[in-house]
């Protein structure tokens, strides 16, 4: 295994962070599929908050804390449940993938937590000048058996780009292009093609940043069934939030 001149801890974050986790539910079977964990401050202040303080010095201590701090912080809250962690990363963070992954395997373990239910994600919205590199990335996590996501898909002008070259696991479609989907068809026919597409690649397609019913109608009805946002549940702050859509679908038990 290669060292890199990143992987040191000499370096203190000069601020505090919390994680916050949204539910992903998967509507095809009724029930939460997994959650991602969202950076926030230590008072539950937005991401970018702490992000704002991230600088090229610290970047590579954060990453590493905020991916260990999710797999650990999850592990305790799932209590053995079988569901997905889904964690962002910052790809300019990740100097050797298999020495920079390695915090991230000892939290696996310490936690008991399956390398199939960790999916990392990355951004298209990311300013990222070496593709090479993040393929790379890539392939040496799917080696140790994550799962990898392409975030705010359809935000940028890279998405189609990464997508040919990489395939990720898991497809996340950009809130921005669902919003309001019910009322525009022209948005109606580029997610309809996207998934489309995705289901030829053999791609997952998640659609992010749901808030109602009618945006969701037409979701389902061009064959998505993972789904995440508002109108499930907010993120809670070192928690699992309730999702009362759920509870209320589910059928009542048969009287005997």
């Amino acid at each position: 295994m290669t060292a890199c001149a990143g992987c040191r801890d000499d370096i203190a974050l000069p601020f505090d962070f919390k994680m916050a986790f949204q539910p992903i539910v998967d509507l095809s079977r009724g029930q939460v599929w997994g959650y991602e964990a969202l950076v926030r401050g230590a008072n539950g202040e937005p991401a970018y908050s702490v992000l704002d303080q991230v600088s090229d010095e610290t970047r590579y201590k954060f990453d590493q804390s905020a991916r260990v701090m999710a797999i650990e912080t999850a592990g305790a809250l799932y209590k053995g449940r079988d569901l997905k962690l889904s964690i962002n990363f910052m790809p300019n963070a990740v100097y050797e993938p298999t020495a920079c992954i390695q915090k991230s395997l000892a939290a696996a373990k310490r936690a008991g937590f399956p390398h199939k239910n960790l999916i990392f994600e990355f951004t298209e919205d990311e300013r990222i000048a070496d593709t090479a590199h993040i393929q790379n990335i890539i392939e040496t996590y799917r080696k140790f058996g994550f799962l990898t996501a392409l975030d705010d898909f359809g935000s940028g002008y890279a998405g189609l780009n990464l997508l040919a070259k990489m395939q990720p696991d898991l497809l996340k479609i950009d809130m921005e292009l669902l919003r309001d989907i019910h009322r525009s068809s022209a948005k109606q026919v580029i997610v309809a093609g996207i998934v489309t597409m995705a289901r030829a690649l053999g791609v997952t397609v998640l659609a992010e940043g749901v808030e109602n019913e009618d945006e969701l109608a037409v979701l389902r009805a061009a064959g998505i069934s993972l789904f995440q946002g508002y109108y499930f549940a907010k993120p809670a702050l070192m928690a699992l939030p309730p999702v009362p859509v759920l509870q209320k679908a589910r059928p009542h038990a048969t009287q005997h």
